[in-house]
């Protein structure tokens, strides 16, 4: 993603329903790698093709996604053992 939230023109914000909605078909995606033409064939419903940029750069400054050349991949993980190994784990 090459512009920030900001850099966006708002003529396409997303509404909070559609963020979940996009969230939620990362999230349970049987893909680990999906490109921005395969997730749009996935929605359940149609999505402004702005709209979901804005939403894919907020996703992944939340740390949710992660985008690459080759496609988007959901990287958030709720374990809670897994934050607190991070937390008290040691620095290199």
């Amino acid at each position: 993603m090459s512009k920030t939230i900001q850099e966006y023109r708002l003529d396409h914000s997303p509404t909070l329903n559609t963020v979940l909605m996009v969230e939620h078909t990362l999230q349970t995606m049987n893909e680990n790698l999906i490109t921005v033409a395969q997730l749009k064939k996935i929605l359940p419903k149609q999505i402004n093709h702005n709209t979901l940029m804005i939403i894919l750069t907020y996703l992944e400054a939340s740390n949710k996604i992660a985008v690459s050349l080759k496609g988007i991949t959901w990287i958030h993980n709720t374990n809670p053992s897994l934050r607190k190994t991070i937390s008290e784990g040691l620095e290199l």
